[in-house]
């Protein structure tokens, strides 16, 4: 029996139209489509005749946990199937597409990666914050805040704090208050915009701005919940003028908070 193979394909940050033209042909002939909570399940009609398992993570809520998406993927390539595994974003920024690599690499089995759009730079592009602008950032990281909240202590606030121009969080609401306080007692100006992205690239994407030493609170009362992506930096101020995107979920407006 031949074996089949599996494609971790990036799905892009939820505007179904950021899909790239290789994920998208993979996904039209795939047999087998294992896919994430944040894929717009508008991209599923694209594999009518594929079986679909959903693998979905939220915060202390695995639909599957990672090992057995591991085995998934190695049995139904295993049994002549063609596989794709489709990934909120990109497959190997935050979305354990390495291990899944790793996983198919020591079963034997072929694969391919098929980049996607990271929410890292699509959310703030959508709502009109670059995160290099000449005079303003010429650099900018991306770092998870996941892990901070549960003191765990992986990312170095403190060299990261002035180390680079703009700062890009994924994962981190819930870490909030402590990522403010860690940047602010290591340099970082209390003064510094920051805006919170939820939803980017979606109908329902909402935006609240503040200082670092107030989004916290600025969170809280606006009830900001993931996914969101936040950004701090100077270049958070653009947004003011170079805001373009317009949301069409009657509640976005209503979400939306600036300061």
């Amino acid at each position: 029996m031949r074996v089949g193979s599996v494609a971790l394909v990036g799905a892009g940050p939820g505007d179904p139209g950021l899909m790239t033209v290789r994920g998208l042909a993979l996904l039209r002939r795939a047999d087998v489509v294992v896919y994430d909570r944040l894929v717009d399940r508008r991209l599923l009609r694209e594999a009518p005749r594929a079986r679909r398992i959903f693998a979905g993570k939220a915060s202390g809520d695995h639909a599957l946990p990672q090992a057995q998406i591991n085995a998934l993927l190695v049995l139904h390539a295993r049994r002549g199937r063609r596989v794709v595994r489709l990934k909120g974003g990109d497959p190997f920024v935050f979305g354990r597409g390495g291990e899944e690599a790793a996983a198919l690499a020591a079963a034997g089995v072929p694969f391919e990666v098929v980049p996607g759009v990271s929410s890292a730079v699509a959310a703030p592009a959508y709502a009109g914050i670059p995160l290099t602008h000449r005079g303003l950032a010429s650099s900018f990281a991306v770092v998870t805040g996941h892990e901070c909240g549960r003191g765990r202590g992986r990312v170095d606030w403190a060299r990261l704090a002035t180390a680079v121009d703009t700062l890009v969080v994924l994962m981190g609401v819930a870490a909030l208050p402590r990522i403010a306080r860690e940047l602010i007692a290591h340099g970082r100006a209390a003064s510094t915009p920051v805006a919170l992205v939820r939803w980017g690239t979606t109908a329902w994407q909402t935006v609240v701005t503040g200082r670092l030493d107030g989004i916290a609170a600025r969170a809280r009362a606006a009830r900001v919940e993931p996914p969101v992506v936040i950004v701090i930096g100077d270049v958070v101020a653009l947004a003011e003028r170079l805001a373009w995107f317009a949301p069409t979920a009657p509640a976005a407006a209503a979400y939306t908070a600036n300061g």
